[in-house]
């Protein structure tokens, strides 16, 4: 069975997202850009691949994406429909309505079959949910794994790494790496 992962940036104080959802002020060295490019290419999207050299790169942990409306909702504003065409994509939605591409499914029904439908694939790579708040802590019982790229940066406000009821979940980390801005990635999984 495959794994559903979390791999999201937050700031200091819990944020993946200002309030507007804009993200970027996060402080992202070339340092960490490399890195991110070299080790998890399929997470920039598809029209941000080619210029930064990795037009047709292979997946190399994810083959499907799960995100919300609010992480969707920047790609329609510069009229991209299939913002991650090199992954299959699924937004959760009770309020887009429909999307006018069928390289993404919207999903309206509870994201927990959804996310349980994917994990029972066999297809040798992972399923990545990129957010936002009220999806991640909505599926949190099927989270298998956080990958926390943790900024230096106090936001103040915004769009909460997970935002639902009370519910104290155990995860355990077990890598970290750091980078020349002061960033950190976290690898933690359940339990």
């Amino acid at each position: 069975m495959r794994k559903l992962v979390y791999y999201v940036g937050v700031s200091i104080d819990g944020y993946i997202a200002g309030p507007s959802n804009q993200w970027d002020f996060y402080p992202v060295s070339d340092q960490m850009s490399a890195w991110i490019n070299a080790r998890y290419p399929e997470t920039l999207p598809t029209h941000v691949r080619a210029h930064v050299g990795l037009e047709g790169a292979p997946n190399q942990r994810f083959d499907t994406l799960v995100m919300g409306r609010g992480t969707y909702d920047p790609a329609l504003e510069i009229n991209v429909t299939s913002p991650y065409g090199h992954l299959r994509q699924y937004i959760v939605s009770t309020t887009l309505g429909k999307i006018d591409d069928p390289a993404v499914e919207l999903v309206t029904e509870d994201p927990i079959g959804l996310v349980r439908r994917l994990k029972a694939e066999d297809t040798g790579q992972d399923v990545w949910l990129a957010g936002g708040g009220k999806l991640a802590a909505s599926v949190l019982p099927e989270i298998d794994e956080l990958i926390i790229k943790s900024y230096p940066v106090v936001a103040g406000d915004g769009v909460a790494a997970f935002s639902g009821g009370f519910d104290p979940t155990l995860f355990t980390p077990t890598q970290r790496e750091s980078f020349d801005n002061g960033a950190q990635v976290t690898w933690f999984t359940r339990g």
